[in-house]
């Protein structure tokens, strides 16, 4: 007992600096997919790719075959892929928060398989994966 009270300072900043590391996995919602799995599920034809950015990021640069549907017309046109129920849909943004955001739309919609790029482009972009443009 005498030993946490004489360093009860030292106690408190390894948990605040613990509690610091902890924070970025504490944070993530929804389903996500890492970058090996995008590219495994993308390879195998099992996955339909959406980005939700607007068209002028997408246009700078997007991953091949990507279908751009910015995330704040998704709950219009989330009838055009309907089609797709039955692929896994992997839903990708500039860094991974507009796209947690567009799979909760997703799976409310009933699109079962609908997962957020871990990272984002970005990213994919770091890893040195290819960009359509």
């Amino acid at each position: 007992m005498k030993f946490f009270l004489d360093n009860i300072w030292l106690i408190g900043i390894a948990l605040i600096s613990g509690g610091a590391l902890l924070w970025p996995n504490l944070q993530r919602r929804g389903s996500r997919v890492s970058l090996l799995q995008a590219t495994q599920l993308i390879n195998q034809g099992k996955a339909v790719i959406v980005d939700v950015r607007e068209p002028a990021e997408f246009s700078a640069g997007h991953l091949r075959d990507a279908k751009n549907i910015p995330l704040k017309e998704l709950s219009n046109r989330i009838g055009e892929l309907d089609k797709f129920k039955s692929k896994s849909v992997i839903v990708v943004c500039q860094s991974g928060t507009r796209s947690a955001k567009a799979v909760a739309e997703l799976k409310k919609a009933g699109f079962a398989e609908a997962f957020s790029l871990d990272g984002g482009v970005a990213g994919w972009q770091a890893q040195g994966l290819p960009i359509a443009k």
